[in-house]
């Protein structure tokens, strides 16, 4: 039995070696970057007058005048007085009193046993003075997570699994190496392309492993995500719009003028090729595993063959698909629509303006990113798995 498992073990290994051996490579650039990048951060102990966002519990409400706001669509406002035990920070164990200021776009009425976020501000003078910043939501946010992974893992099984450690590969590279990258100054389009190019190539490792059918998905999804980039590039010139004229880009500019030397011109296609990633991912790897599958039934077809076949697949998978980017990018903004829609704008008033055209930009462009992996991964799987 135990000889029966090592040779087992020892074939998934030589069936493995080349997906272990990048996912090992990959792992070791990943690192590389992260200490680089962590090389100065260096933390400084505060001074003066200072602010900490930390833990506590509401033990007991003083006085309490929120209500309900018809005009606000049931909307609470008003404010709190209460005591709240501090549970993280230097302060922890220590009870203060603590004003919660409630209105319709801000903050919630808490009860005594709420766990909530706090604004502990701490004076030069030794004064410490704290306010409710938000009802602590971190304790639903992972139980939101965990009913997701789940679900993922009962109904995917195995693969399943992978896709969440691919999408655990993928947010610690955006928020670890992407960003920090983009705020020390790298050039923005090519440090989003090949971050993102890495992370598929993580992911689809991760996923299927280094074999005939995740290469193709790989390189077909490298090349939608390359068009677009173009396409958003060239819509952008066309349009003369850019990064700056974003509506919540702002605070970046703000930054920009203190000395952080992040691009905001290109954080528009930036944006795009990020959105496009997850889609034409999908799509390259559905294509590329039905013309494998495809193959095993038909082992006599040839490359033309095949790349019709995989064209009629991805034909009934652009409706879906553009659909399903065109309503996420609407769904985002959904308020804004609403808002505008109640504005009984001109034509010409609203269809030149800059929030219009960023949102056809960012819908369209990786919309077309994701129609045109369709044929690259039929052309690239077809030409791999066809007979000579």
């Amino acid at each position: 039995m135990k000889n029966a498992k090592k040779y087992r073990l020892w074939a998934w290994l030589a069936a493995e070696k080349w997906g272990l051996l990048l996912l090992l490579a990959a792992a070791l650039v990943f690192l590389g970057a992260r200490l680089w990048l962590g090389a100065d951060e260096t933390k400084t102990a505060p001074s003066g007058d200072y602010a900490e966002y930390e833990k506590g519990v509401v033990v007991d409400i003083l006085s309490d005048s929120s209500a309900p706001d018809e005009a606000s669509d049931g909307g609470w406002r008003g404010e709190q007085l209460m005591t709240v035990e501090l549970q993280t920070g230097q302060y922890a164990g220590k009870t203060l009193l603590v004003s919660n200021y409630i209105g319709p776009l801000f903050g919630v009425p808490l009860r005594a046993g709420d766990s909530a976020a706090l604004i502990v501000n701490t004076y030069a003078s030794g004064e410490i003075r704290a306010t409710v910043y938000e009802y602590n939501r971190i304790p639903a946010l992972i139980g939101v997570v965990l009913l997701f992974v789940l679900a993922t893992v009962l109904v995917g099984g195995k693969t399943g699994l992978k896709s969440l450690i691919g999408l655990a590969v993928t947010v610690v590279c955006l928020f670890w190496v992407l960003i920090p990258l983009l705020l020390r100054g790298a050039p923005t389009l090519p440090t989003v392309f090949l971050c993102c190019v890495f992370i598929s190539a993580v992911a689809f490792t991760i996923l299927g492993g280094l074999h005939r059918k995740t290469v193709c998905a790989m390189l077909g999804t490298v090349a939608g995500v390359a068009l677009a980039m173009l396409f958003g590039l060239a819509a952008q010139a066309l349009a003369r719009i850019d990064g700056l004229r974003m509506s919540d880009v702002e605070p970046l500019l703000q930054l920009r003028q203190t000395g952080v030397p992040i691009g905001l011109r290109y954080l528009l296609v930036g944006g795009v090729i990020i959105s496009a990633l997850g889609a034409v991912m999908d799509v390259a790897m559905s294509i590329s595993s039905a013309l494998e599958e495809v193959h095993a039934a038909n082992p006599d077809y040839g490359a033309r063959e095949l790349f019709r076949s995989g064209m009629n697949i991805g034909r009934d998978m652009v409706g879906t698909m553009t659909n399903t980017l065109i309503l996420a990018f609407l769904g985002s903004g959904f308020t804004m629509i609403i808002y505008l829609y109640s504005l009984g704008l001109a034509r010409y008033q609203l269809l030149p303006s800059a929030y219009m055209a960023i949102e056809l930009i960012s819908g369209l462009s990786s919309s077309v990113g994701m129609i045109l992996a369709i044929p690259l991964t039929a052309l690239i799987s077809a030409a791999a798995l066809g007979k000579r």
